[in-house]
């Protein structure tokens, strides 16, 4: 297990030199941290229809945008199992029928991946750039953060902790995955609401959620919540915490923060082997005891 915990603007705890960790569904919230820089910079805006379809950027990024998601079809669950090269994007859409609304946009919740390629896709038509020189531009590199890339091939993937051992195919995430130390994921959090890259303006956007209803069994979730990015919501205690947690095969990963008043922390959780709900107590118990030590 890795952990990180970002305290007060302490630097992040150490880990073993070099220790690469796949990023998951984490990289969700670099990706509209990127989306909100080109808000911030007056080149597109949340509630503007987007990519010459029905839904805005909003509605993408908080998963409301009537998309499926391709982790409903029998194949790619079948494909991935196999250890097989992933399909083109274009081919995954296809099979998806992924541009087809399952409802009107605004009107319903449904996690998608898909949502996120288009985000990937906007951040790349707005910048001209390829997806990881804007990611790097617009977040990586003002946020200070090192080490972090996007994982291309499998060999990337063999450079994590997960090793030689891993005959995951990166391609299959089709919004991009980044690989990193999880000390930079943490740092990633801590700074980003810090306030060293978006207007408290856009933060405040940013954790304005869609609520999705009561607990959530083996979770520490008491009502659950989803934003522009990020997953939001009550603990036990009274708590509220704001990161993202992501797995992926064999291994997840939660990045947290939790905040009262003019304190604040932050704490990344890597495990192999290890369930969403296990992490995420783990990240929460780290939380509320490095909150109530500096409060």
């Amino acid at each position: 297990m890795l952990r990180s915990l970002v305290s007060q603007g302490q630097p992040p705890t150490p880990e073993p030199s070099g220790t690469m960790i796949p990023w998951w569904s984490f990289t969700k919230t670099v990706l509209a941290t990127t989306a909100l820089s080109l808000v911030r910079d007056g080149q597109v805006g949340l509630d503007t229809e987007v990519l010459d379809q029905p839904f805005t950027l909003r509605q993408l990024l908080r998963h409301e945008a009537g998309l499926a998601d391709y982790g409903e079809l029998a194949g790619y669950h079948a494909a991935v199992a196999n250890s097989e090269p992933a399909w083109s994007a274009d081919e995954m859409m296809q099979r998806l029928d992924g541009l087809r609304l399952r409802y009107n946009p605004g009107t319903g919740w449904r996690y998608s991946n898909v949502g996120y390629l288009l985000i990937g896709r906007l951040i790349e038509q707005l910048t001209d750039l390829a997806l990881e020189e804007a990611v790097d531009q617009r977040a990586i590199i003002p946020l200070g953060l090192s080490g972090v890339r996007f994982a291309k091939t499998r060999a990337d993937l063999q450079t994590t902790v997960l090793g030689v051992t891993c005959n995951y195919d990166p391609a299959w995430v089709y919004h991009g995955l980044l690989i990193g130390p999880v000390s930079q994921a943490a740092l990633f959090l801590y700074r980003l609401f810090a306030g060293k890259l978006l207007s408290q303006d856009l933060l405040q956007e940013m954790q304005t959620v869609r609520t999705l209803g009561g607990p959530i069994p083996d979770r520490p979730w008491i009502i659950p919540g989803y934003g522009l990015g990020v997953m939001k919501g009550s603990i036990n205690g009274g708590f509220s915490l704001c990161g993202h947690t992501g797995c992926g095969p064999g291994s997840t990963i939660a990045v947290y923060r939790i905040s009262d008043g003019d304190v604040s922390a932050c704490c990344a959780v890597f495990d192999t082997g290890a369930t969403e709900g296990y992490i995420e107590d783990l990240v929460a118990g780290t939380l509320v005891k490095a909150l109530r030590r500096n409060s």
